[in-house]
């Protein structure tokens, strides 16, 4: 399995992604921006936005999103504070479970120490992103899918975001690996250290999975991830 080619066959299918989504109150809905010109507010959406999207669909994120865009929460201080928050987020899903995870991040976003803030700061360093990461890991809630995917897209940090589409794709093309950390240093160890590359791939993934769970169109997604490249 070469994943470079792979993602040079997924980007020709599929072009350019976006991501990450950020909801854009004139439109009431998340706009691809393709992580230009991102606000510190922005990059907390992002983090808020990696928890929503546990569990459950990007359609049901956005409705969350425009519930907290309509009460002003979408900020680390207004979701510590927010008393409703559940409600607001319960398109998305185990909404009083989210509400505490969201809480807790909220809380370690504000009063953290300059390592966390990092997030939404300047470019940080390996060794930095290492700390960072082991630091949002330890947070009730926060998964490895979901620290990588506030790392990559919010601190713009080249961590391979691993999901079950990622995954599907491996087993698919005879790579089956034990634990996360194992698909997450396969990616890396065999294409360039980028975040743009890293942010690129992670979002054609999930395209092409969605396109694999289309029982018309799996034939296409499998030959699109199998050989010649």
């Amino acid at each position: 399995m070469d994943p470079l080619k792979i993602y040079r066959k997924l980007y020709k299918h599929f072009g350019p992604q976006g991501w990450w989504p950020i909801f854009d109150t004139k439109t009431g809905r998340c706009e691809y921006r393709g992580g230009k010109n991102l606000s510190n507010l922005n990059k907390f959406e992002i983090c808020v936005g990696a928890i929503l999207t546990q569990n459950t669909a990007w359609k049901n994120v956005e409705r969350a999103l425009g519930n907290l865009a309509a009460a002003g929460c979408l900020s680390p201080e207004k979701i510590c504070r927010a008393k409703n928050l559940a409600m607001l987020i319960k398109p998305a899903g185990y909404y009083n479970q989210k509400a505490m995870k969201l809480k807790i991040f909220a809380n370690f976003f504000t009063v953290g120490d300059t390592i966390s803030n990092k997030l939404v700061g300047d470019s940080i360093s390996y060794s930095q992103t290492v700390v960072l990461r082991g630091n949002l890991l330890l947070l009730w809630g926060i998964g490895p899918e979901t620290a990588d995917s506030m790392l990559l897209y919010a601190a713009k940090r080249p961590v391979f975001v691993v999901d079950a589409y990622t995954k599907r794709l491996c087993g698919l093309l005879g790579v089956k690996l034990a634990k996360y950390d194992d698909y997450r240093a396969f990616f890396e160890s065999r294409l360039p250290r980028s975040a743009k590359l890293y942010n690129e791939f992670h979002a054609l993934i999930v395209a092409w999975g969605k396109m694999y769970g289309d029982k018309k169109m799996r034939a296409t997604a499998i030959r699109l991830i199998s050989p010649p490249y």
